[in-house]
Formats: structure tokens, C-alpha cells, sequence
């Protein structure tokens, strides 16, 4: 098929600063971009109906915790050594979905609290437990998210640190970045962006105290990655930026730390690969931000704030309109022309599309997944002509007003399996926890989002990007041809005349149609 040049034009929401973005709520209509075609200027009425939580108790608990999701942010710096404060369970349990999702051992310590520190105070435990990391290993960082034992007992993580700081000042070269995540607010993508946004305003420093100035790294990039995104979703990223003669600048680089590489080095108790420390510095100096998904909105604008660096944000790089502004953007920012590869990969997922939208078109799916993710998987389905017919998030977000179906549900695997089930879903998306669900609804299921525990290699698809994309398409069209939806069998004449011994065989087999009595 004949290649169509990618398009320079602006971004989905532009470059801007911290503040400029007003919240739209339900009901409203807004001049923005559609989030299914992508098209600017049309006014629509924003996001589907949002069922909230109407049950005490999850059945099939389909999120991971903030808890979570502040570690995995930890685990992608440099030298990093994630110690959460709370019981050793809380730890060890968090520990088995890392090391079963991305089949590595997991640099993550604890403060251990017990009965007697739990009711009375365990800020001995932090101090003592950050002496100890720091005296041992020598980490770069120390990453210090809370759980919900400690958030229900009141403890106040920060004065831990300063009490640390106090008593410890052969330390001082340690950085430790405490977050409050506790188990019971939000989900994984929340406890990410709160690491992030922690990270930043623990070690970015003002523009004004620096002396950075954005633009004077003409080639650097910064790019906030959301939760959604796996390694091979970064690797990607990164190359992308790099085929324009960028340098991106990944914050967090989970891609480094934890893409699965064979260390020359023996064990090492802390994160090997990752964002350094010493690049935070530079984000001031940065050309642009890219933020990718929604998600990462609070730690945009306090990164904004900070650097006075114009950003450019994305909900997602999904499907052909997504990757379209991406591309324009990244064009824009280098004054270079889109690569001709680029171009290639973009020919390739029309072709895809064309391909595909003949088993995609008017399939049914059922979809549980973070904020972020449901609305790149939503938007991408929809420009195939399927239907999300049931969607569950874990925790309500702003981001799921663009989602493309008429109803997000609050819930759990359980409202999952319910609305798939009375909504006649054919194919189901979501984590490795939805494989019961999947086995009840007697219908196939598509792995994504975290964690994936009975599958090899989950933790590197690529989702996102032209290529990404296409694969997607492929993925999916081949689960619904595989469900023969719509098969004609063909058609055998009642006056064929059968050899000796087939005519039994091919009246039992149901595919053959119409066989001679």
C-alpha cells in the first residue's frame, strides 16, 4: 500500500504550563479534541456515566495498591532502594506480585512494624531502618512510600525523615523521598504519580534557585511516563525520540532498571539502571515535556511550576490519531522531518486497520483496567468500529471522561464478569487476575496492565506507537476469528456422491453444513 506522510500540527493539548488546563465536569460540552477521531474544534459532551462503588467488599479485587505503584516509580531511579514503612507482610506480599509479573528479584526493604510499634509510634522504625540501608548498601536514593497500617495509625513520614536527618548527618548524601500511599486510597497509577510528583519536588530544584533555563538544552526532552506504560512501551518512547536527534530524559526509566538484562556484576541489593539522579538537575534545561497519560497531571504541573519547561500531554499512545500528534509534536520540538521509518511503521498500522476492522468491527469487548489504560484501549477500539459494551476501573479519575463507551463502572472483577455477562462481551482485557473470570464467561481474554503472573514476558509488550498498535489490532482480530463469528459453513449437496467411508464422518462434523441423510 502507498505510504501517506505523517503531518505536522499541534499537540493534543499543546505546550503549556502548570494552571492552564480548567477541570471540565460531566455534562459539559468543551471545544477540544474528540477523543475518538482526535479532531479539534468539535464541541461534544464530555466522558461517559461514572457508576460508583455501591458494595462494601470487593469480589475478585481488581486493583493494585498505591502502595504499589509509589514502589514501582522508586524502582525505576538510579541506585534506588524502595523501604516501605509498614508490616513485613505488607512488603513481602507486594514483593511476590513484582517478582511474579517481571520474573526478577525485587530490591525492597521494610520497617517491619509490630503490635507494639504499630499503637506506639514507628518513627524509631524509619530512622532505624534508613541508618541501616544507608550504613550497608550506600544507595543513591531511598524511596520511603507508606502503607495503610501506618496511614490509619497517623504517622507523620516526614518528620520521621527530618528526625533521621537529625541523628544521622553522615547520611546527608543519601536522598530519601518519603510519599503517603496508603493500600486504601486510590490505585496503582495514583501511588506512581505521587511518587513522581514526590520525587520532583524532593529533588528538582527551582529554576530560580538552579539557574536553569528551558531551552538551553536544545536536544534534551523530558518525558513523565504514567504507570500504564511497560518497558517495551519506554523502549520505544526512547526510540522514537531518538530517531528525531533528541535525548529524551525518562522520569521514572523503569525501562532501564527493569527490562530483564544479565548484569556483568554480581547481586546487587539495589536498582541496577534507571534515571540517575544527577539528570533531575537538568530538567530546567529542557527543550520540552512530554507527559504521557493522564494520570501524570499532578506531577506535570509541579514540574512545570518548578522549571517553568513547557510541556505537551498525551492520555495515550494508542492507535493512528494518538500517535499522529505524538509524532507532530516530536517533529515540532526537533525542526526535524519525520523519519521515513516513522513513516513506514505508520503505512503498516493503516494497513492493519484496513486488515482488521472486518473482525473488529462490531465486537463486543469487556475491558477492567487503570484509568489510563481503559481509555487508550477504548479510543483505539472505537476507531475500529468495536464497542466496549462493559468497562471497570478500580478507582475514579478525570482521565476516564474520554474514555469511548457509555458507562465506566467503579468495581471489581466481579461487576466485570456481570456486565460482561449481561452485555454479551465477546472478548475480555484485562490483568492476569481476570483469567477465572475469563474460564466462567466461557470467552477468550487478553492480557494487559499489571500484573500478568501466568505469562512470560508480559511486563515488555509494546502497546503503544504505530507498531505497537498494529500488533494490537492483529492480537485481538485473531481472538475474534478464532470465535468463527459469523461463519457460513459451506454447503454440501445432498447429491454428492460420497466415497466408501466419508459420508458418515463429514455428516458428524458440524462445520460441513447440510450432509445426505
Amino acid at each position: 500500500m502507498a505510504e501517506q506522510p505523517v503531518t505536522v500540527g499541534q499537540s493534543n493539548s499543546g505546550p503549556r504550563n502548570a494552571g492552564q488546563a480548567g477541570a471540565l465536569t460531566g455534562g459539559q460540552t468543551a471545544d477540544r479534541a474528540n477523543p475518538t477521531t482526535g479532531s479539534p474544534g468539535q464541541a461534544e459532551t464530555i466522558g461517559p456515566t461514572i457508576v460508583k462503588r455501591n458494595k462494601a467488599l470487593s469480589v475478585g479485587p481488581l486493583k493494585a495498591s498505591a502502595t504499589l505503584g509509589a514502589t514501582l516509580a522508586f524502582l525505576g531511579m538510579h541506585r534506588s532502594l524502595p523501604m516501605l514503612h509498614g508490616s513485613q507482610g505488607c512488603t513481602a506480599f507486594g514483593k511476590i506480585f513484582f517478582i511474579q509479573h517481571f520474573r526478577e528479584p525485587m530490591p525492597m526493604q521494610t520497617t517491619a512494624m509490630d503490635q507494639v510499634s504499630t499503637i506506639m509510634g514507628g518513627d524509631d522504625a524509619v530512622v532505624e531502618g534508613l541508618a541501616t540501608i544507608c550504613k550497608k548498601h550506600d544507595p543513591a536514593l531511598i524511596g520511603l512510600p507508606t502503607t495503610g497500617l501506618v496511614e490509619t495509625q497517623g504517622a507523620d513520614i516526614k518528620r520521621a525523615v527530618r528526625q533521621f536527618r537529625s541523628a544521622h548527618p553522615e547520611c546527608e548524601r543519601v536522598a530519601v523521598v518519603p510519599v503517603a500511599s496508603p493500600d486504601y486510597s486510590g490505585c496503582l497509577e495514583t501511588g506512581f504519580n505521587a511518587a513522581v510528583r514526590a520525587l520532583i519536588d524532593e529533588l528538582v530544584p527551582k529554576a530560580t534557585a538552579a539557574g536553569t533555563r528551558p531551552g538551553r538544552r536544545q536536544r534534551q526532552v523530558n518525558v513523565l511516563v504514567g504507570s500504564h506504560l511497560t518497558t517495551g512501551d519506554i523502549e520505544h518512547l526512547k526510540d522514537l525520540l531518538e530517531r528525531f536527534r533528541l535525548r529524551p530524559v525518562v522520569l521514572p526509566d523503569i525501562a532501564d532498571a527493569l527490562d530483564g538484562h544479565l548484569a556483568e556484576s554480581d547481586y546487587n541489593a539495589l536498582t541496577i539502571g534507571g534515571t540517575p539522579l544527577d539528570e533531575l538537575a537538568t530538567l530546567g534545561d529542557a527543550a520540552a515535556t512530554l507527559v504521557i497519560g493522564g494520570s501524570m497531571a499532578g506531577a506535570a504541573d509541579l514540574l512545570a511550576e518548578r522549571t517553568g519547561v513547557p510541556d505537551h500531554r498525551f492520555p495515550h499512545l494508542m492507535g493512528l490519531d494518538a500517535m499522529d500528534r505524538f509524532i507532530a509534536t516530536l517533529a515540532e520540538i526537533s525542526a526535524e522531518p519525520v523519519p521515513e521509518r516513522i513513516e513506514r511503521q505508520r503505512s503498516q498500522l493503516q494497513d492493519a486497520m484496513l486488515d482488521s476492522h472486518f473482525a473488529l468491527g462490531q465486537a463486543r469487548i469487556a475491558l477492567a483496567a487503570d484509568a489510563d489504560l481503559l481509555v487508550g484501549f477504548t479510543q483505539l477500539l472505537a476507531s475500529l468500529g468495536a464497542e466496549t459494551v462493559a468497562a471497570v476501573a478500580p478507582t475514579n479519575a478525570p482521565s476516564l471522561r474520554a474514555a469511548v463507551t457509555s458507562e465506566i463502572k467503579i468495581g471489581d472483577l466481579e461487576d466485570l464478569e456481570q456486565l460482561a455477562r449481561a452485555n454479551g462481551a465477546e472478548v475480555l482485557i484485562t490483568n492476569s487476575h481476570g483469567v477465572p473470570t475469563a474460564e466462567r464467561l466461557g470467552i477468550p481474554l487478553l492480557r494487559a496492565g499489571f500484573p500478568q503472573f501466568d505469562r512470560v514476558g508480559g511486563w515488555q509488550r509494546q502497546w503503544i506507537g504505530y507498531s505497537g498498535s498494529r500488533q494490537t489490532l492483529f492480537d485481538l482480530a485473531n481472538i475474534l476469528l478464532g470465535l468463527h463469528k459469523g461463519e457460513i459453513a459451506p454447503y454440501r449437496s445432498r447429491l454428492k456422491q460420497w466415497p466408501e467411508g466419508e459420508r458418515d464422518g463429514q455428516a458428524q462434523d458440524p462445520h460441513h453444513g447440510v450432509a445426505a441423510a
